[in-house]
C-alpha cells in the first residue's frame, strides 16, 4: 500500500519545504473544534425477540439507564419503539437514538415494518437533500447507522426468520450479529455456534458489517475482531461483589459472570469496536454505501440517469438515428422512383390524350371545312336559282303587257338576262 507521500509523487505534485511555521498543523484541531460545537448523532436499531436483553445491553453499553418500556409478548405484529437521548462525556455531546424492535415471537413474523422504518429514514434524508433550500448541517439525521441483530443462544442454528430478515436488511443498514445471553452456552458450544452462524450467513448470501482494515492505525485490531464475529455478549447493570470489588455482572448460584471480563463474554470487544474505534466508519458507511444505493435506486425510479448511462443511451440513440436515417433515405429513394415512374406514366397518358384530341380536332376541323364548302356551293346554287326565279318573275310581268309581246323589247330582254 502506497504512503500519502508516494501517492503525491506519483500524481506529479510539487513538494515544497516551508521555511518557517505557517499554521497548517492546526487544521486537525479546527476540525475537532467544529465537530465539538455540533452534537454527534448515532442511531442504533436493536432487533430480536422480546425479553432477549436488548434494553439491558443498551444500558450496559452506555453505562446508564435508558428509560425504555418493557415489550409485550402478546403483540399482534412488530412494533418499533424509537427513543432519543442526549448523552455527554467530557466535552462531547452525543444524540443517541435507540430503536427497539421485538421481532420473532409474534404470530405475524413479517419483517416488513422493520424494513419500512429503515427506508423511511433514508427517504426523509433524501427529501431534505432534494429541497431547493436545504440545510443538512442542521438537519437531524435519523438514518439507522447500525443494526444489532440479537440471536437466541440455541446452540443449534439460525432460524429461517432470522436469515430472511437479515437478508432484507443487509443492503440497507450495517448489521452486526450478536449472540445474546451468551452465558447460557458452554465454552465448547460457543465456538461451534459461532462457526455455524457464519456458515449459514455465507450460504444464504447475507452480508454483515466487517470492521474496516484499510486504515493502518486500526487494521490489525479490526482484522482480529472480524474473526470474533458474531460477538457473544452478556448485559447487566447490577454490580456484584467480586474479590472485594464491585463489578458489573450477573450472580448465579455457581458463580458470577462479569460483563467487563473478556474471558467471560465479548461485551468489551463489542463496546470498543462499536463506539471507540468504528462509530465514525459506521456513520460513513451508512451515508456512502447504503444511502447512496437507496438514493441511486430512487433517482432511477424517478427517471434520472447517471452520466455513463446517458452516454451509452446517447450512443444508442445516435446509432438508431443513423439506422433510421438510412432507412428513410432508402424509402425516400424508392418513393422518388415510384413517383418518377408515375409522373412519366402520366406524361405518356397526357401525351397520348393530347394526340388523340389533336387528331379529333383536325377531323372536326376538316368536317367543318367540308360543311363550309358544301354550304358555299349550296349558297351559290341558291343564288343562281333565286336569280333565275326573279328573272322568270320579271319576264312574266313584262309579258303580261300586250304591246311588249310583239315588240322588239322582248328579244332585247332575253338577251340581257341570258
Amino acid at each position: 500500500m502506497e504512503s500519502p507521500l508516494e501517492c503525491l509523487v506519483s500524481q506529479d505534485v510539487r513538494l515544497l519545504t516551508l521555511a518557517g511555521h505557517v499554521g497548517l498543523d492546526s487544521l486537525p484541531q479546527q476540525l475537532v473544534n467544529k465537530s465539538l460545537a455540533r452534537d454527534f448523532c448515532f442511531n442504533i436499531l436493536c432487533v430480536g425477540e422480546t425479553g432477549i436483553g436488548k434494553s439491558t445491553l443498551m444500558n450496559t453499553l452506555f453505562n446508564t439507564v435508558l428509560e425504555t418500556g418493557e415489550g409485550s409478548h402478546f403483540e399482534s405484529c412488530v412494533r418499533l419503539r424509537p427513543r432519543t437521548y442526549c448523552l455527554q462525556e467530557c466535552n462531547v455531546h452525543l444524540r443517541l437514538t435507540v430503536v427497539e424492535a421485538g421481532f420473532g415471537d409474534q404470530m405475524d413474523k413479517d419483517c416488513r415494518p422493520i424494513v419500512d422504518y429503515v427506508d423511511e429514514q433514508l427517504e426523509r434524508y433524501l427529501q431534505e437533500e432534494l429541497k431547493l433550500q436545504r440545510c443538512l448541517r442542521d438537519y437531524r439525521d435519523t438514518r439507522v447507522h447500525v443494526c444489532l441483530y440479537f440471536i437466541a443462544p440455541t446452540g443449534h442454528s439460525l432460524k429461517a426468520v432470522d436469515l430472511v430478515t437479515m437478508k432484507q436488511l443487509d443492503s440497507k443498514v450495517n448489521i452486526i450479529p450478536i449472540i445474546a445471553k451468551a452465558d447460557t452456552l458452554t465454552k465448547s458450544e460457543l465456538p461451534e455456534f459461532k462457526g455455524r452462524i457464519l456458515s449459514e450467513l455465507e450460504q444464504n448470501g447475507v452480508r454483515i458489517y466487517q470492521f474496516p482494515t484499510d486504515d493502518e492505525a486500526v487494521a490489525e485490531v479490526n482484522a482480529c475482531m472480524n474473526a470474533q464475529l458474531p460477538f457473544a455478549v452478556v448485559g447487566s447493570t447490577e454490580c456484584v461483589q467480586v474479590g472485594g470489588q464491585l463489578l458489573r455482572g450477573r450472580q448465579y448460584p455457581w458463580g458470577v459472570v462479569q460483563v467487563d471480563n473478556e474471558s467471560h463474554c465479548d461485551f468489551v470487544k463489542l463496546r470498543e469496536m462499536l463506539i471507540c474505534v468504528n462509530m465514525e466508519d459506521l456513520r460513513e458507511q451508512t451515508h456512502c454505501r447504503h444511502y447512496e444505493l437507496y438514493r441511486r435506486q430512487k433517482l432511477l425510479d424517478m427517471g434520472w440517469q447517471d452520466d455513463s448511462w446517458q452516454e451509452a443511451h446517447r450512443k444508442e440513440l445516435q446509432a438508431e438515428m443513423r439506422r433510421n436515417e438510412k432507412l428513410m433515405r432508402q424509402v425516400f429513394a424508392r418513393r422518388a422512383r415510384e413517383v418518377e415512374m408515375q409522373v412519366k406514366e402520366k406524361e405518356r397518358e397526357l401525351s397520348e390524350r393530347f394526340e388523340d384530341l389533336k387528331r379529333i380536332l383536325q377531323e372536326e376541323k376538316a368536317k367543318v371545312e367540308e360543311k363550309r364548302r358544301q354550304l358555299e356551293e349550296d349558297k351559290n346554287a341558291f343564288n343562281h336559282r333565286r336569280a333565275a326565279v326573279e328573272a322568270m318573275q320579271l319576264e312574266l310581268k313584262l309579258t303580261s303587257f300586250p304591246f311588249f309581246r310583239n315588240s322588239g323589247c322582248s328579244y332585247i330582254y332575253r338577251v340581257l338576262i341570258s
